[in-house]
């Protein structure tokens, strides 16, 4: 019996196949290593294939494309009402399977490299600037308990700190002036690479 329906359930290393005919019954199950699972579907007649719109996936869709199969991702949320058991990966591939048969089902649109590329930028745009908001609070926090209190303004943070660092005569400690230069320059540092990243 030809395969028409393949639930993929991704991982790491290890991933769960599991394929049905047009009646329905299952006539593939099967556990591949990562770099088997381009030469094992090069080697399958076009068919539909499921996967959980999670990490890896958009790669996945792309791979299994370009081998002339017709990919759906699910999110995630719409796979869990059809497993039927405990949940493994074995289990997940069959309800992965399961719910891309659907016909109401709602799919994710795959991603293309320069989709996945600015999705990036943004990631790692938001962890930078989460990283700055991080290290301006400590900043604020460390001199408050000097009897520094900077208003919440970063851009009045960088100026005060300019002027702790300069000034040798405010009663702090050279050791307190040092970490400040140290966190200055952080600071500084952070801000050089979030600001080609739009906006920063």
């Amino acid at each position: 019996m030809q395969v028409v329906r393949i639930g993929l359930d991704l991982a790491k290393y290890v991933f769960e196949v599991h394929g049905v005919d047009n009646h329905g019954k299952v006539v593939v199950r099967k556990r591949l290593r990562r770099d088997a699972v381009a030469g094992f579907f090069a080697n399958l007649p076009a068919c539909l294939v499921g996967m959980e719109a999670s990490n890896g996936a958009h790669y996945w869709a792309r791979v299994l494309t370009e081998l002339g199969h017709q990919v759906r991702l699910i999110s995630p949320q719409f796979v869990t009402p059809y497993v039927k058991s405990n949940k493994n990966d074995q289990n997940d591939a069959e309800a992965i399977c399961e719910a891309v048969g659907r016909p109401s089902m709602r799919f994710v649109p795959p991603k293309s490299t320069d989709q996945l590329a600015v999705q990036a930028v943004h990631r790692i745009r938001r962890r930078l600037v989460a990283d700055r908001v991080r290290l301006v609070n400590q900043i604020r926090g460390l001199l408050s308990e000097h009897g520094i209190v900077i208003a919440r303004d970063i851009a009045q943070l960088r100026r005060g700190l300019a002027v702790i660092v300069g000034n040798i005569n405010d009663g702090l400690s050279e050791m307190l002036r040092a970490l400040m230069r140290e966190l200055q320059e952080e600071l500084s540092e952070l801000d050089t690479r979030i600001q080609p990243m739009t906006g920063g």
